[in-house]
């Protein structure tokens, strides 16, 4: 017999994140106040209504069974960004700042889901509130509001595991303590600490702490807004090679740094994944640069420097789905843009802040081809496919071929209807990829310097869509609308 859904939990666990994103709202409601700007007040009542809400989901579910099940934890997760980007968005909306309501909720759910689409076509004109909030939605979003939510659900007596697992990206995710709430609360420490240290960093090389602390959010987010239409393109170079270095620490995942902190950094170097992943970047680097070196920046000793940097940074900021830019790559040979293009499809590791498919994915992907093809020579021989020298189960391999579907799936429909909105094919292909890799970069108009302002209003609702089903790794929003879930 099917148990009954726990919509009373459901109400319980949604409005305690409300209360939780109206505190973290405060923060550039306080900004606003410090810097006596004019959407004050849109930021006060932005607070109190998602505030209030909050409070009232609590009270609604205040008798509820204590106990999220598989379904309750994928609908929360899936609905929770939802949510959070309709209350978010309500700062924008109310003071006018983004005064059209498909502009507002894009632009929310681009930084929730650390995509950094904006439609913005003038950064430099917002208030400090609103950069400060663009920014904030994006590291709030990288680390993933569930993963920081179950450090404090317990508070209201409830447990985070089912909402862990739903939200985690990845093959696998895993446990560094007995109690799920610990693991989110040391992942948050190190995210905390890469925040503060490469604020101060930025700091000691030139920025002011606002935008230090805006474009660290960014950063190690692996978000990409910026408080500047060009992102770091007028930055000096110690800047810009801080911010590479962070994005592609980012990349690799959390769990190898509480590793390290734990006293084993060999972990580190013996994941296959991060291995790969750092040996793909810096082939690419190595590509891209020659490449610039020869045909884009001179046959110089400075035009060097400026090939690797501008190449080095394009590609971290591809891979790791970032989207910051210290140049327009559109303006380069198309060779180069399209390998660009192509690192946004892979993503960094899996249990980082990146997007895309993620390197443990394409691993476990070659690597069972390839014993496939050994299989059919030798049909008797049992060769498995492992990674870090285990061997992967045949569900996990299944896994992983179906992400692989779903994915192309997605990216090959979500193309169709953009170009039926009128939207040139490479561009459409371009914004899709960008979207459910959670890039925020693409190609065309919608490049390094573009923006989304005069997108298709269909179209920015798909690309909402797939930014959310990216962020959440398909399957969790994928089984929302199977009927198999609800009648488990």
């Amino acid at each position: 017999m099917t148990k009954a859904f726990n919509i009373r939990i459901v109400f319980k666990v949604l409005g305690a994140l409300m209360v939780i994103e109206a505190l973290f709202m405060l923060l550039p409601t306080l900004v606003s106040w410090y810097y006596h700007e004019a959407d004050l007040a849109a930021f006060v009542f932005s607070t109190l209504i998602t505030l209030i809400c909050g409070l009232m989901g609590v009270l609604a579910g205040r008798d509820a069974e204590k106990h999220i099940g598989e379904r309750e934890g994928y609908f929360i997760v899936g609905v929770v960004w939802i949510v959070f980007s309709l209350f978010g968005m309500l700062p924008y909306y109310l003071s006018g700042d983004i005064p059209n309501f498909t502009d507002a909720f894009f632009e929310t759910m681009s930084g929730f889901t650390t995509t950094g689409s904006t439609i913005l076509a003038n950064v430099e004109s917002q208030t400090h509130a609103v950069l400060f909030w663009r920014a904030l939605t994006q590291w709030l979003g990288g680390m993933g509001i569930i993963v920081l939510s179950i450090a404090i659900l317990p508070m209201f007596g409830l447990g985070g595991m089912q909402l862990y697992a739903a939200e985690v990206p990845g093959v696998s995710y895993e446990k560094l303590s007995p109690r799920i709430a610990d693991t989110s609360k040391l992942l948050w420490s190190v995210y905390i600490i890469f925040t503060t240290v490469e604020t101060l960093l930025l700091k000691l090389f030139g920025m002011n702490w606002f935008d230090a602390v805006c474009h660290s959010f960014s950063t190690i987010s692996t978000g990409g807004f910026s408080t500047r239409s060009n992102s770091l393109m007028d930055a000096s170079i110690p800047i810009q090679y801080t911010v590479c270095m962070f994005m592609l620490l980012s990349g690799i995942s959390f769990v190898m740094f509480i590793y390290a902190m734990r006293g084993k950094p060999r972990m580190l170097f013996k994941d296959e994944e991060t291995r790969w992943y750092l040996s793909a970047t810096g082939i690419a680097t190595l590509v891209v640069s020659i490449g610039l070196f020869i045909s884009h920046y001179g046959h110089t000793w400075a035009g060097a420097e400026a090939s690797f940097r501008n190449g080095l940074f394009t590609v971290v900021s591809a891979i790791t789905g970032t989207g910051f830019s210290v140049s327009n790559y559109l303006d380069w040979i198309p060779f180069l843009w399209v390998l660009i293009f192509f690192c946004m499809f892979t993503g960094a590791c899996a249990g980082s802040t990146s997007g895309g498919i993620k390197w443990v994915r394409l691993i476990i992907f070659s690597k069972n081809g390839f014993a496939e093809l050994k299989r059919r020579i030798h049909p008797n021989a049992i060769i498995p496919t492992k990674i870090n020298g285990k061997p992967m189960t045949q569900a996990t391999i299944n896994n992983v071929t179906a992400f692989l579907f779903f994915y192309i799936l997605i990216t090959i429909l979500s193309t169709i209807v953009i170009c039926s909105c009128g939207i040139p094919f490479d561009e459409a292909i371009g914004s899709t990829v960008s979207s459910i890799g959670n890039v925020g970069i693409s190609i065309g108009q919608f490049g390094p310097l573009g923006n989304f302002s005069d997108f298709p209003v269909v179209g920015k609702w798909v690309l909402s869509f797939v930014m959310l089903i990216g962020r959440l790794e398909l399957f969790t929003i994928l089984l929302m609308f199977s009927p198999a879930l609800w009648k488990k």
